[in-house]
Formats: C-alpha cells, structure tokens, sequence
C-alpha cells in the first residue's frame, strides 16, 4: 500500500504567489507527495506576480483521490464577489482530509464552518471579523504570528508560509517527525543567522 499523498492546492485570480511555494515543493520533494492545482472553474488564474497558473483541475472534478486541500489567500476571498467553495471544503473535510487555509484562504474555511470546533488563526481577529462577522468558532481564534492545527484544520496569517507548511505537513505525517524536526531545523537556522 502506498503512503504518497496527494495535496490539492485551490488557487483563485490574485492569489499570494509565496503562501503555497514552500507547502508544495517540499511536500513533493521531501515527502514523496502529489500535487495537485485546481481553481474553482478549471480556468487559469493570476498571481499577484502578475505569474499565469493553468490548473490541473477544477472543484467539480473528481477529487476523491485528495487526502488533503490548501485554499490559498487572495484579496478576492475578502470581496463581494468570492467564489463560494463551502460545500467543496465540507465534503473534503466530511471525508477525512485534511483541509488548510493561509491569509485569505481562512475566510472560506470560516464561511464553510470549519472553525466551529477548530482552534484556527488568521490575520488578526479584527481583520477576520470584518469580513466574516460573526462566523462559527469566532471563540476559538488563535492571536498568534504562526500557523495553528487542529485535528485536521490547518490555518495560518499571510505572514507565516513557513509554519504554515510546516503545520500542514505534520498533520498529514503524523509518522514522519524525524523529517518535520529537520525541516523545521533547516528553517530555523535561516532566522537564527539574521539575529
């Protein structure tokens, strides 16, 4: 039986092209896993970098071979006009996988009520209230700089790429801590010589 997982990573137009870089590249080349790009049409998007990303995939396509799912931050999960992926990100999380939002990707893991039982986090309790005011779980928001898991949610500010990563990984490797202390340590040293 194989243990390569597979990530999905849900990107919308002006997405932050440094929140989903290090998750991916070191979940494929470090863990063995596949990753997986979908926008919710199937269409390709924008990065903030003015960057072009054809995804492999869209919501509506079969996505029952993903163990796991990262909604990446954009300003336009804030707007009027956000696409609405709540039923996708229940059913993802109603299966099992693992399901994580960084910056602007925790605003439709709050609408989709993934926080009513989830210690999470986001880019402050103001600026996730202002745009999802009164959502499930408001209680339980985390004010820290860093990446919070929880069972299986995964939620971290915009700021924090690196232990959002780091917390996504742990969560779908719960076997792997020899490979998550080295990551964290390879990290760790980058911070520690700018001190």
């Amino acid at each position: 039986m194989s243990d390569q997982k597979t990530i999905g990573f849900l990107f919308i137009p002006g997405f932050a092209d440094w929140e989903y870089g290090l998750l991916a590249a070191s979940a494929v080349e470090w863990f063995g896993a596949r990753a997986v790009s979908l926008t919710p049409d199937g269409e390709p998007v924008l990065g903030i970098s003015g960057f072009r990303l054809t995804p492999d995939r869209s919501m509506g396509s079969d996505n029952a071979d993903l163990d796991a799912i990262a909604v990446i931050g954009s300003d336009q999960w804030a707007g009027q006009a956000a696409p609405d992926v709540s039923d996708f990100l229940r059913s993802m999380a109603a299966r099992g996988a693992i399901v994580g939002g960084i910056c602007g990707g925790t605003l439709p893991l709050a609408r989709a009520g993934l926080f009513a039982d989830a210690r999470h986090t986001s880019n402050g309790r103001d600026w996730i209230n202002r745009h999802q005011a009164g959502y499930p779980g408001d209680e339980h928001y985390q004010d820290v700089p860093h990446a919070v898991a929880d069972g299986a949610i995964v939620s971290a500010p915009g700021s924090a790429p690196g232990t959002f990563a780091l917390a996504f990984l742990e969560t779908l490797y719960p076997r792997k801590s020899g490979e998550l202390t080295e990551m964290r340590a390879l990290f760790e040293r980058e911070y520690a010589a700018t001190s």
